[in-house]
């Protein structure tokens, strides 16, 4: 009775042991990496991106394919493109599956070789990749965090979304977006002024505008602005020097050093510790998209030169 009872014990023991021992070889495996969409809704800031996968019917490619490497745009990159804009780009399958492919190259290319890189082939065209001191920029977005696994993959952020060349969005143009920003309500004023509201919502274009925050505009000398507002004339031209014919991307800027406005004259392009200068303003945003063109915000007001005088005889 007693080595009954002292078997059963030992194969209780026994038993106990081979169960905990199993369990303890389980928690020691390597748990499976998430696929690059499960890494991305995981991640929590990728919101906006994983609803736009799924409305390009894209989030399966990406969860089951691959390896892919991702430049990720945060829920605040895609903030930066005004709300309707947005809105009207998630329903826009055929325009919002070009723009997400243009952030996905085949297969994994890690943080290591995408700096030795200088343009890099995505699903959807090329991207110019640049790197200075230390910071690695994806045409006109800066990467802010590499590296992250995934089991199909690699996801490097950004803080810009990346529109391709010559891409029209949706909806929207740049004087409902300049609006929509809340931070050019001077700009409108004007615009309102000249008369050139028309001219910029509905006019043949695309355009690129530089535009002067609030900000950019209180720094005009005292009465210049109130001046320009009860001269039609003279600040239609004003502002029409601030506006370029064509949608030219911030890629394109960098490689221009002068640019001719629709006001006649040409505003001179430099490119000064990594920041882009448009005569001595400096470009603080750049590529907000619209359906007619393409915003560049700027801090100081641009005047055109002024007329010669002309000579008396």
């Amino acid at each position: 009775m007693i080595r009954r009872t002292l078997s059963n014990t030992v194969l209780s023991v026994l038993s106990a042991v081979l169960v905990l021992g199993a369990a303890s070889a389980a928690s020691a495996q390597p748990k499976a990496k998430a696929n690059l969409a499960e890494t991305a809704v995981a991640a929590g800031n990728f919101k906006t991106l994983v609803a736009a996968l799924k409305a390009a019917d894209l989030a399966d490619t990406i969860a089951t394919k691959g390896p892919f490497t991702v430049f990720a745009p945060t829920d605040e990159a895609f903030a930066k493109i005004p709300k309707p804009i947005l809105t009207a780009l998630l329903e826009d399958k055929k325009t919002l599956s070009q723009i997400l492919l243009y952030h996905v190259v085949d297969g994994k290319v890690p943080a290591s070789t995408v700096t030795t890189l200088t343009s890099a082939k995505t699903l959807n065209g090329d991207v110019k990749v640049a790197v200075k001191d230390g910071t690695v920029t994806v045409n006109n977005a800066t990467v802010t965090s590499t590296d992250i696994e995934a089991s199909n993959g690699i996801i490097h952020v950004i803080d810009t979304v990346l529109i391709p060349e010559g891409l029209a969005l949706p909806a929207g143009n740049v004087v409902d977006a300049a609006v929509a920003a809340g931070s050019f309500k001077t700009l409108a004023t004007a615009l309102t002024a000249a008369g050139l509201v028309d001219t910029l919502k509905n006019g043949e274009g695309p355009f690129t505008v530089f535009a002067p925050t609030d900000a950019a505009f209180a720094k005009l000398p005292a009465g210049t602005l109130e001046g320009l507002l009860a001269d039609k004339e003279k600040l239609k031209a004003v502002l029409l020097y601030h506006v370029v014919s064509g949608r030219v991307n911030s890629t394109a800027v960098t490689k221009l050093d002068k640019a001719k406005t629709l006001g006649g004259p040409e505003v001179a392009i430099k490119v000064v510790d990594g920041k882009v200068k448009i005569n001595d303003s400096t470009v603080t945003t750049a590529d907000i998209q619209t359906g007619n063109g393409v915003i560049h915000v700027i801090d100081t007001v641009l005047l055109p030169p002024a007329a010669p005088a002309k000579k008396s005889y």
